[in-house]
């Protein structure tokens, strides 16, 4: 498996994540299992099914997050230079037919968050991104049609 690619920002926040299910999320389940138990007839029991069910969720989820944070490659943007778009530098593109800034940080899939600026770079937006020199265009097909932008400067 190749090493997944990740801020020290969201290694730190998958490891929360994993501790939380760990220690609150999974005994709270367990409990709620040993009360659905405790109300008789398990072949018509709804609270017991859905505990179940959460059960596997979080067994699920805690071996994906241990799995991801086994494979995690922390990189610090500010070791990197800056005269290429790489993951987890921040980027001001210009659209070119609107004039509009806007500025986005490049990091992991698990890290992405559209409403913080943080774009995946697996995202078709991030991988016009990617290597780009600031004055490079990069075209971008969009659902609503074709979108050029800047790459205006490397924060």
């Amino acid at each position: 498996m190749d090493r997944v690619p990740v801020t020290r920002e969201g290694y730190e926040a998958l490891k929360k994540e994993l501790e939380n299910l760990k220690k609150v999320e999974r005994p709270q389940n367990l409990l709620a299992i040993e009360e659905a138990r405790a109300h008789g007839d398990l072949s018509e029991n709804a609270e017991f099914a859905a505990a179940k069910d959460r059960q596997g969720f979080i067994e699920g989820r805690i071996g994906e997050l241990g799995f991801k944070l086994a494979n995690a490659d922390i990189i610090d943007p500010d070791k990197l230079p800056k005269d290429r778009a790489a993951f987890g530098h921040k980027v001001l593109l210009e659209n070119i037919d609107t004039g509009e800034d806007v500025a986005y940080q490049l990091v992991g899939p698990d890290e992405s968050d559209i409403e913080r600026g943080r774009i995946s770079i697996s995202s078709p937006l991030g991988r016009a991104i990617i290597g780009k020199k600031p004055g490079d265009e990069l075209t971008l097909e969009a659902p609503g049609g074709k979108r050029v932008y800047e790459l205006v400067e490397i924060l």
